[in-house]
């Protein structure tokens, strides 16, 4: 190879080898020494090629884009470096610094990293890695990964006190337990995070009452309409408003003839029980609803507002335990469903009709006149005559929209045992109510209950278990 290369090089730089010279020629070409030199200068250039070889491979690795997914401060992540996908084959050894401080772990023998991020930030990630035919005891190679650790979204909501000298101020945050009648009540009433993060107020409401000597129970929710500026008193108006009608009422009311019209329909000995029943909880309930709305009209005048600054929703339930069983009576106006679960919790009675769909796609409140009008009035109502019963509930959207999504699921058992479930501790936060634990420390597991996280619902949150 030696002898071929100055051959060559005496070709390439035009030097001719005369004939009477080719004797002199052949012995310098011969000659160990000059061969040992053309040795040094192939190996030379070899070398020059694996070097630039090796430089423009590194450059190749370091100037290709390299893409890897976002994570989320707080949520499981993992991603690989696919090496192969990469076309990488030559990398021999790989190791990234600085990953722990973010919580997260690279395993270099599967090129993935993993882990909970601990922090956010758009940060370069420091990949060290060696080439095939790279000098082993030199220093590791650097490439910069971009990583993109998104804040938790829950961390970006702030949570600002409403004024407390604002105008029918009331607190952000409630919860009670109490004993109603032979049953038990567990509520709470939350302020979304929409309403936290700009200081404004809680616009839901409830109110509930055990109506003795009557032995009936009253119990209300209300959610206020985000875009009316006096809601938050129109709910609560509307709440202690029933609460105030049906104590007034059971006072002077024939309850004694209304006990015997339940009593015989239970045991089937009266005639058009069914119908009278029906009379009797659109009169009763009808007339109370319609009292409300004429006390929110009231007050809208004596405040010099329009009634529709008021603008609420109102769902409210009779309740009261006979010897045959219970008898519930309901009304609503609005998107807030009233949930009746069995005894043994095998099926699930919606107690009202929410005012979606059916009723032109838009929210109804108790502060429209035309809903006492209309011919959709009627079904406004609810009855119910059942031996026993497992769990009553009322809630708001806030509740409703994350964990029913759609009016559909309102009338799924299925849907309904995911939601005591959840309300058991099956959820991402382990946060358990849980039910049938009659404590007063169950108002306050209700409302940490109530933290959970839903992306995109972030509306005020009411909830009231009967149990």
């Amino acid at each position: 190879m030696s002898k071929k290369y100055i051959r060559e090089l005496f070709a390439a730089k035009n030097i001719t080898i005369a004939g009477s010279k080719q004797h002199l020629f052949d012995a310098f070409v011969d000659d160990e020494q000059h061969q040992q030199i053309a040795r040094q200068i192939l190996e030379n250039q070899q070398r020059l090629m694996d070097i630039w070889q090796y430089k423009n491979r590194l450059a190749d690795i370091q100037q290709q884009p390299v893409s890897i997914p976002n994570a989320t401060v707080g949520k499981p992540y993992q991603a690989t470096l696919d090496f192969r996908q990469l076309n990488w084959s030559d990398v021999t050894w790989t190791a990234i610094e600085g990953l722990e401080e973010y919580g997260l772990q690279y395993d270099p023998a599967t090129g993935g990293i993993q882990g909970i991020p601990v922090k956010s930030g758009d940060i370069r990630l420091k990949l060290q890695f060696r080439l095939a035919g790279g000098d082993a005891s030199a220093a590791a190679h650097e490439k910069l990964l971009p990583l993109v650790i998104n804040p938790d979204p829950r961390s970006l909501w702030k949570s600002i006190p409403s004024d407390m000298a604002g105008p029918f101020w009331k607190a952000d945050d409630v919860a009670e337990f109490a004993p109603l009648g032979d049953r038990f009540v567990t509520v709470a009433s939350k302020r979304g995070r929409s309403h936290a993060n700009v200081g404004s107020f809680r616009d839901d409401d409830y109110a509930f009452r055990h109506l003795e000597p009557s032995g009936w129970s009253v119990l209300a929710v209300s959610d206020g309409a985000g875009s009316a500026k006096l809601s938050r008193e129109g709910s609560r108006l509307a709440c202690n408003g029933i609460a105030d009608y049906f104590e007034q009422f059971f006072k002077t009311a024939p309850t004694a003839d209304i006990d015997t019209l339940f009593q015989e329909h239970a045991a089937g000995t009266g005639t058009d029980t069914q119908k009278k029943i029906n009379r009797l909880v659109y009169d009763t309930l009808g007339k109370a609803a319609f009292a409300v709305h004429k006390k929110l009209e009231e007050f809208a005048a004596a405040q010099q507002v329009s009634i529709k600054d008021l603008h609420s929703t109102l769902i409210f339930v009779l309740l009261k335990k006979y010897a045959f069983g219970y008898v519930i009576m309901s009304f609503g106006v609005g998107d807030c469903p009233i949930g009746l679960l069995n005894k043994d919790c095998s099926a699930i009675t919606l107690m009202n009709r929410l005012d979606v769909g059916e009723f032109g796609g838009g929210t109804r409140f108790i502060t429209m006149p035309e809903i006492f009008t209309s011919d959709k009035f009627p079904t406004r109502f609810g009855f119910k005559l059942i031996p026993d019963f497992a769990y009553l509930m009322l809630m708001t959207d806030g509740i409703y929209d994350p964990k029913f999504v759609v009016e559909a699921n309102l009338e799924k058992l299925e849907t309904w045992k995911a939601f005591l479930a959840d309300l058991n501790g099956n959820n991402p936060e382990n946060v358990a109510l849980p039910l049938g634990a009659h404590s007063p420390e169950s108002a306050g597991r209700l409302s940490a209950w109530m933290d959970f996280w839903s992306p995109g619902n972030h509306d005020d949150r009411t909830l009231m278990i009967i149990s």
